[in-house]
């Protein structure tokens, strides 16, 4: 049975991004929130290593060798 779902208080400009998203997506205020919430939601499963490795790349974050040679380089400091 679907529930009903409310949000109080929201500030104006982000009511306004999201009508300005809902109609880029031709859908509705409640029909673009309930496609943001799915999408939340649907992200929960884990990630398989590929995916987190995509993820990696597209944040630019550094892995293993930068955090090797910061550590020898403080113990070539001392």
């Amino acid at each position: 049975m679907p529930t009903n779902l409310s949000i109080k208080n929201a500030p104006d400009d982000i009511v306004r991004r999201l009508r300005a998203r809902a109609e880029r997506n031709h859908r509705s205020l409640q029909g673009e929130l309930l496609a943001i919430l799915e999408e939340a939601v649907s992200k929960e499963s884990a990630l398989s290593v590929e995916d987190l490795l995509q993820e990696v790349n597209r944040l630019g974050l550094q892995t293993g060798s930068d955090s090797a040679d910061i550590i020898r380089a403080d113990r070539d400091a001392r």
